[in-house]
């Protein structure tokens, strides 16, 4: 891994959750599953066993994942942060657009991304745009679909 992988409490609290239920409940129940098709005799016809095979290697390869982002985490905490009045790493941030469109969005680690609650990753291009911003600042980003200008209204974080 090149970078640190920066994450909130929350998601490496989300990750590990995910990690502990994998390994811990469905890959169990997955084995056994494989165990008893595995019994029944002929397994190249085996439904059971061939798909029970098949999961068994996307929970490996999703838990080996996790394992690995979980260990290149750096988890920050967004609520000690020691300037408020700049954005930096889970910053809340209103920003408002060239046609006053206002947008709601919170910084947080990659494996945290959530378009849809407006949380997005670290190393996004609008995330990249609005680090280090203040109050006032305009902010150029370069989408997919061309430039587009922010205007950072408020700037918020976490209650300590």
């Amino acid at each position: 891994m090149d970078r640190p992988n920066h994450i909130t409490p929350a998601g490496y609290a989300a990750l590990k959750a995910e990690y502990d239920r994998l390994l811990g409940t469905e890959r169990p129940a997955i084995v056994e599953i494989v165990s008893w098709a595995a019994g029944n005799g002929d397994r190249s016809e085996n439904g059971d066993y061939l798909y029970g095979r098949k999961r068994m290697r996307e929970i490996d390869r999703r838990l080996n994942f996790l394992a690995r982002r979980m260990k290149a985490a750096r988890v920050i905490d967004p609520a000690r942060a020691e300037d408020r009045s700049r954005v930096f790493f889970g910053a809340t941030v209103t920003i408002v657009d060239e046609d006053d469109q206002e947008r709601v969005v919170t910084l947080v680690g990659d494996d945290e991304t959530e378009a849809a609650a407006g949380k997005i990753g670290w190393h996004a291009p609008l995330s990249r745009a609005l680090k280090g911003a203040a109050v006032g600042d305009l902010r150029t980003v370069q989408l997919p679909s061309g430039a587009r200008e922010y205007e950072v209204l408020a700037i918020t974080y976490p209650d300590p």
